[in-house]
């Protein structure tokens, strides 16, 4: 897939305010989703994709202007050699993780790869997000990868030739998903224009992010156009909002509870949350309602291993941090997502064909992949 600044000129349709429509999983896609859950159906998903706060941290440690390369490599082999054993799967990146960790994962792990360019065009009332340069689902696939994830900023309030814009990217490689019969995963994240308060072009959790942007954003990518198999989505209230389910707080509680629900309600298909960078606490609260109100599990990065690599560049102090803290973490997430998530085949819009084809499997499929290209 050639990079999108030229190549996404689909647009899409308008956006659907109900999750009805019903979800036929491929088989293709049914088998990268089973390689990305555990055997009950449930995600618990490790990212090392990130890169800007990656190079930021690697950058001030050595007190540089810019991260040296083996620097961020270095990080990322770390974080899969310590968590990825006990992760469903890992999401890299194709700049520094898969090519200098990909050893590191264990064949019996599923394994995404990211697609989107950590890099946006940012205006003044929105930001347009590319993909990775000589990088595209295509090639997501041959190097073995078992879904494609796809980052994409967005707000409804922002111009009308940038949400276009980003439309367009998420259709593209929705389409390449169902051509190649890859999972495509599709994290959204809203974000604040530069005019506003706490602006900032940091991988970072808006602070005054409003709940109907998150839920509205969900919503527009609901159409089937997309192809979205799994939504990667942040809570509807920022992180240090998110009120102890067994607090006294009950109005503040119930407000939460609804907020989740809707998030429920607009995705079509089965869900994860993402960390955005939370506290371990915070993060352990999201899950908790998330895993209420239906979510299938994670797919998270810095809630569970960022405080524990600022040691860097003491890359030994780094790893026994990560293996007193953040292992352990990761396992009390694993267990929550064990007690409480919703398994993707038990989502209400998800249809997985018995894996028993019978012998007119060859032409069922050719008839059947045609028809969803179409």
């Amino acid at each position: 897939m050639t990079n999108t600044r030229t190549a996404a000129t689909r647009t899409a349709g308008a956006k659907t305010t109900t999750a009805t429509t019903m979800h036929q999983l491929s088989p293709g896609k049914v088998w990268g989703l089973r390689r990305l859950s555990d055997d009950a159906g449930r995600f618990t998903m490790v990212a090392a994709d990130q890169r800007p706060p990656i190079q930021d941290l690697a950058s001030r440690a050595r007190g540089k202007a810019t991260a040296n390369e083996a620097d961020v490599a270095a990080i990322k082999r770390l974080l899969v050699e310590t968590l990825g054993p006990d992760a469903s799967a890992v999401l890299l990146d194709p700049n520094y993780a898969y090519p200098w960790a990909i050893d590191a994962v264990s064949p019996r792990q599923g394994l995404l790869l990211t697609l989107e360019d950590s890099v946006f065009d940012e205006t003044p009332r929105g930001r347009r997000s590319n993909t990775i340069d000589h990088w595209g689902v295509d090639q997501i696939r041959r190097i073995g990868g078992d879904a494609v994830k796809l980052l994409a900023w967005y707000r409804p309030d922002a111009d009308p030739a940038v949400n276009e814009h980003q439309q367009a990217l998420v259709a593209y490689v929705g389409d390449a998903c169902r051509r190649y019969d890859i999972p495509f995963l599709f994290e959204l994240l809203v974000y604040s224009f530069p005019s506003e308060d706490q602006h900032s072009t940091g991988y970072v959790e808006q602070a005054a992010k409003r709940a109907e942007h998150v839920i509205e954003s969900v919503e527009t990518f609901a159409d089937p156009i997309f192809g979205v198999d799994v939504f990667k989505l942040e809570s509807p209230i920022p992180a240090t909002e998110v009120p102890d389910p067994d607090g006294d707080d009950t109005e503040a509680i119930e407000q939460t509870r609804s907020l989740f629900a809707q998030l429920d309600r607009a995705s079509p298909v089965p869900w994860v949350m993402l960390s955005a960078g939370a506290g371990k606490e915070a993060f352990r609260r999201i899950l908790r309602y998330a895993y209420e109100a239906g979510a299938s599990g994670f797919l998270a990065g810095r809630a569970i291993w960022w405080d524990e690599i600022q040691a860097f560049p003491d890359l030994n102090v780094a790893r026994r941090q990560l293996m007193d803290t953040s292992v352990p973490y990761l396992g009390e997430l694993k267990q929550l997502t064990a007690e409480a998530a919703l398994p993707y085949p038990d989502h209400r819009s998800i249809i997985v064909p018995a894996l028993d084809f019978g012998s007119a499997f060859r032409t069922d499929y050719e008839r059947s992949h045609h028809e969803r290209l179409r």
